[in-house]
This record gives C-alpha cells, sequence and structure tokens, in this order.
C-alpha cells in the first residue's frame, strides 16, 4: 500500500499529542504496521521504544527493511503476526493504528490489498479489545479511521471501557465533506480529563496546504 497524505498527517497528528501530553511515555504499540511510516514518524519526535506487529509477510518484510534504514532502528521492534492472538509481553503506554476498518465495503481482486484494508476481517471490535487488554492503566491510544463510521465508535468505546480525549475531523479541502476522524481517548477508569473536538482541512480553497497540515508536516515534508 503506497503512503497516503492522511496517513502523514496521522502520524504528525499523534507526535504532537504525545508531546501535548508533557509526561513521560515508555513504551508503545503500532497495529497493522504496513510500511513503518506512523512508527517511524512518532520515533523522531519521543524516545519512546515501539513495537509493531503486521501480518502480511510482505509487507513485514519491508517494514524491517525501512526501520533498518534509519536512526530508530534501536527503539523500533517488529512482530510478524495476527494481532487479535497475539502474546505481548506487557502493557503499552500507547498504542497507535491506522486500521483497516473496511470489513462493510467492497473486496478488490488483489489479495495484498484486501489484507491491508480488510486486515484479514479485523474490526472494530477487535481493535477495542485489543487496545481494552494490551493497554496500560493511565495510557492512551489513537486511531484514524473512516468517518463514515463515526457512529459505530462510541457504543464500542463504552462496551469496552474506554473513552475519547480528542477526535479531529479531517477533510481533503476546505470544500469537501469530512473523510477520515482521528481519535485519542484513554481506558475510562482514569480520573477525567478535558474533551477536545476540532477539524483540519489538507487543502485550501487553492490547492495549497493549509498552515494547520504545514504547522504538522514541516518536520517531515521536505517541501513546505
Amino acid at each position: 500500500m503506497k503512503v497516503t497524505t492522511d496517513a502523514c498527517l496521522f502520524g504528525a497528528w499523534i507526535a504532537h499529542q504525545i508531546k501535548k501530553e508533557e509526561r513521560v511515555f515508555c513504551k508503545a504499540l503500532e497495529v497493522g504496521t504496513g510500511t513503518g511510516l506512523l512508527p517511524l514518524m512518532v520515533a523522531q519526535k519521543s524516545e519512546l521504544n515501539i513495537d509493531t506487529i503486521e501480518i502480511d509477510d510482505a509487507a513485514f518484510e519491508q517494514v524491517k527493511n525501512n526501520i533498518a534504514a534509519t536512526p530508530w532502528i534501536e527503539r523500533i521492534v517488529s512482530f510478524h503476526g495476527d494481532a487479535r492472538n497475539f502474546e505481548f509481553k506487557s502493557q503499552y503506554d500507547i498504542i497507535f493504528s491506522n486500521p483497516p476498518f473496511y470489513e462493510d465495503d467492497l473486496k478488490s481482486d488483489d489479495p495484498k490489498r484486501n489484507i491491508a484494508l480488510h486486515g484479514n476481517e479485523l474490526s472494530f471490535d477487535d481493535m477495542m479489545r485489543l487496545i481494552q487488554y494490551n493497554l496500560s492503566p493511565e495510557g492512551i491510544f489513537f486511531l484514524l479511521l473512516p468517518y463514515k463510521r463515526k457512529n459505530e465508535i462510541r457504543p464500542l468505546l463504552k462496551q469496552h471501557d474506554l473513552s475519547l480525549l480528542h477526535i479531529t475531523m479531517v477533510r481533503q479541502s476546505v470544500t469537501h465533506d469530512y473523510f477520515r476522524l482521528m481519535l485519542k481517548g484513554k481506558i475510562k477508569t482514569q480520573k477525567h480529563s478535558e474533551f477536545f473536538f476540532d477539524e483540519i482541512s489538507i487543502w485550501d480553497e487553492k490547492r495549497q496546504y493549509t498552515e494547520d497540515f504545514k504547522n504538522l508536516l514541516r518536520d517531515y515534508y521536505l517541501y513546505l
């Protein structure tokens, strides 16, 4: 799967949100790492040790090669397997994912694309259960989801004792409807925290990157 602009935005947003926390996090987990884009973006802005897990054979080999070519090889460890039944050694301070939540959409003729998009049938419920069991009591999680799935989120969060801290709705441009949701959340048993709700557009009306987008991606993009 190609690197997408919304995935880059999500990686920068995660790193920004972690920095805003102003507390020390030690270990993070990414579920469904693909090419390794998100852990590499987060590693550049933090001192986190990051575990990743990927089910696809070819993607797993690619992420290992990608990570090996960076200065953060000592802090990122990749596992090959199905996150739904993988036994992680400990809980994590942070869990993040750009998950393949397209289980109700039509599948393509390409089996590799099907795994990337459909995640071998990884579901909302699977992801919430993964977070519930593998996130430390004071930890936070981040998800990038299709906007059209917004009504499915809150009931499942409640079912798995999770709650939201921040929602950012994403537009491709200021003239488009929302197409992604970036979510930040926690385990419900944590003390009450203020909830934030905002939006961001990638392009402005002149087909130029918006200032909000440039502020998040400036340290990652070569030409901003």
